[in-house]
């Protein structure tokens, strides 16, 4: 960076020590923490839009509600896709789903089923509706967690 462009991300504190260097693409707290999730989402098919990873606190309120979400990323579609969040220790749980339109809304059929993508976290069985957040809620703890999704389509 240089000049004034250094001197902003420097007030913006974009220029850090330690590990935020190497990964300044990760969304969560302001600062980098000793925990480091990585979700990890593959089958995503075909590769146009973008995929949005949200990461929900571990409150049954506020799973999957909307303005429930404790952070989230959108990445362009690829087959796999990753995004990372600075997380502090504890637990929480992911939903992702293909915007392949890219109007960042997941779209449903006329009868209410999902016409884009999805997954959640621990890829729980999702043929009868929508799993509660004891079936999809995993631990982070020090160090770094990576979360595989699968992603699912009904057609």
């Amino acid at each position: 960076m240089k000049g004034r462009t250094a001197a902003i991300a420097a007030a913006a504190g974009l220029l850090t020590a330690g590990p935020a260097l190497a990964d300044q693409g990760c969304a969560g707290t302001r600062t980098p923490s000793s925990s480091k999730l990585t979700v990890q989402v593959a089958g995503v098919r075909p590769a146009t839009g973008e995929v949005a990873i949200t990461v929900y606190p571990d409150d049954k309120r506020r799973f999957l509600a909307k303005g429930g979400k404790w952070a989230r990323q959108r990445v362009r579609a690829a087959a796999t896709v990753r995004a990372c969040f600075w997380a502090p220790q504890g637990s929480y749980a992911v939903a992702v789903y293909h915007d392949r339109d890219g109007d960042r809304d997941f779209d449903r059929t006329i009868v209410g089923l999902p016409a884009e993508g999805f997954g959640f976290s621990n890829d729980p069985d999702t043929r009868t509706g929508l799993p509660p957040l004891s079936a999809v809620r995993f631990r982070v703890g020090p160090g770094e967690r990576l979360v595989a999704i699968q992603m699912k389509y009904l057609r």
